[in-house]
């Protein structure tokens, strides 16, 4: 079963191997931005959606507008991630899905640089990046999963757990072990985040970015394998 779990025929995109560090990056920025960067949720857009109507209610314009940028920077990601999608869907040298990892990389790294006087910018361009991995990476083995939030993993685990137990169905089995995976590893990327930014402060973003280095360069090794078997 663990083996099944590391080993992917198909899109490496898709990889447990590729997913796990994805969903580590995406605990962590949560818990960076969160902690770090002012109480807001740099995935978690309904929590600011939330925080946001509560100022909103209370007449604080200031506060509404401390998470109106991050949700509408979100927002903006997942478009610009369609976008790179639609325009390089069919190049042959980087695959898009690389070149979102890439672009997510540098503003992160970026971010690393960024004062506390200006986390309004730097918690928007945080959002933007979780957003673009989020549109990009939406599959592990097959499966509908999200990288950067857990509750729609949760609910496909849960229902994935009670099929196994009712039709003793293995494979419903393997499919909840993925969204647990998934589930543990965004926990132990947000644990990790907290602990960082008590240590290393802004600079902890760039754990993240080596988290999604790894991710890409599995990308690249399984292209570098395809591309030899096609050749065999």
């Amino acid at each position: 079963m663990a083996q099944k779990l590391w080993h992917h025929r198909g899109q490496m995109s898709e990889a447990f191997r590729t997913v796990m560090f994805l969903s580590a990056s995406g605990g962590l920025q949560d818990a960076y931005t969160y902690i770090g960067r002012g109480k807001v949720f740099a995935n978690a857009q309904t929590g600011n959606i939330v925080l946001m109507s509560q100022a909103a209610f209370d007449g604080d314009l200031a506060r509404v507008l401390h998470y109106l940028v991050p949700l509408l920077s979100f927002a903006l990601g997942v478009a610009v991630a369609e976008s790179i999608r639609i325009r390089y869907r069919e190049a042959k040298r980087l695959h898009w899905r690389q070149l979102v990892l890439v672009v997510e990389i540098l503003l992160l790294f970026g971010v690393g640089f960024i004062p506390n006087t200006l986390d309004m910018a730097a918690n928007a361009l945080v959002s933007f990046a979780c957003a673009m991995q989020v549109q990009a990476f939406r599959k592990v083995h097959g499966y509908p999963f999200a990288s950067t939030m857990c509750i729609g993993n949760l609910r496909s685990g849960m229902e994935s757990l009670v099929v196994c137990f009712h039709l003793h169905d293995k494979k419903a089995l393997y499919k909840a072990l993925h969204y647990f995976g998934v589930i543990l590893l965004f926990a132990i990327g947000a644990g990790l985040g907290a602990q960082g930014v008590a240590v290393f402060g802004n600079r902890t973003i760039w754990f993240s970015c080596a988290l999604l280095l790894v991710s890409l360069c599995f990308m690249f090794i399984q292209d570098e394998e395809q591309a030899r078997q096609e050749t065999k």
